[in-house]
């Protein structure tokens, strides 16, 4: 375990890589004044953003509806709430950046047909029902369009005893380079236990911390680990590595 190190976040010779991070959750609207969201925070995406800037990366921060805000102003703080939002914040953001971190909450499912013009009324005794349909999968649209020495980043958030398996599955899919992944229980809490799941070219990038770390020991944690990803990722591109 490697949480007290001071990391070096400075690439030597070159430029510091410039990261995308989302994060928060989305709001999927119902009608004028309701919502499907769900309890995610934005802090584990916050503090990843604040650490890289303080380090002098060039940060931009893609944020939900949460309350809380990165510190630094070195960040470049963009807003949105559904996912529909969020999928062209990538679409605009993506190609100016070296390190996609996708950390954000995104929605499985949003109401077919919202109305974003009136509110529903209660009708007593009836029953209100939705029809959901599925969002896009905004990390794999990510991969699709990613250039050869863009290095992408997911979460797979899942039961303890489902979550290695579940994140080996979720690399696979959405063919990206690096899986964060944590159980179910760290969602709402000020620490996180991470293990890193890797694609078969990174695969010595693997690692653990080894049990519970705060959310922003982590992001010291796991900023060198991009970079060095990142860095064996574009040396691989440069020479025409598969």
């Amino acid at each position: 375990m490697t949480t007290n190190r001071t990391p070096n976040l400075l690439p030597d010779g070159s430029d510091s890589p410039r990261l995308l991070i989302s994060a928060g959750p989305t709001h999927e609207p119902i009608d004028s004044v309701r919502y499907i969201g769900n309890r995610s925070s934005g802090r584990l995406g916050i503090d990843l953003a604040d650490t890289a800037a303080r380090a002098g990366w060039p940060v931009t921060l893609l944020l939900g509806p949460t309350a809380i805000r990165p510190i630094e102003e070195r960040v470049h703080l963009v807003r949105y709430t559904s996912t529909a939002d969020l999928e062209g914040c990538l679409n605009e953001h993506l190609p100016g950046c070296d390190i996609l971190v996708m950390a954000a909450a995104v929605a499985d499912y949003t109401p077919a047909r919202p109305d974003p013009n009136t509110k529903l009324r209660r009708v007593p005794g009836k029953p209100l029902i939705l029809e959901l349909c599925p969002t896009p999968d905004l990390l794999a649209g990510c991969s699709r369009q990613a250039r050869s020495d863009q290095l992408l980043v997911g979460f797979a958030l899942e039961p303890r005893a489902e979550l290695i398996n579940s994140a080996h599955r979720k690399l696979e899919r959405k063919k990206i380079d690096l899986i964060v992944a944590n159980p179910l229980e760290t969602m709402e809490s000020a620490s996180i236990e991470a293990q890193i799941i890797a694609s078969p070219a990174l695969r010595d990038i693997q690692q653990s911390t080894n049990g519970q770390i705060t959310k922003a020991e982590f992001a010291i944690w796991l900023l060198p680990t991009l970079l060095e990803a990142w860095t064996l990722k574009k040396a691989r591109a440069t020479s025409g590595a598969r």
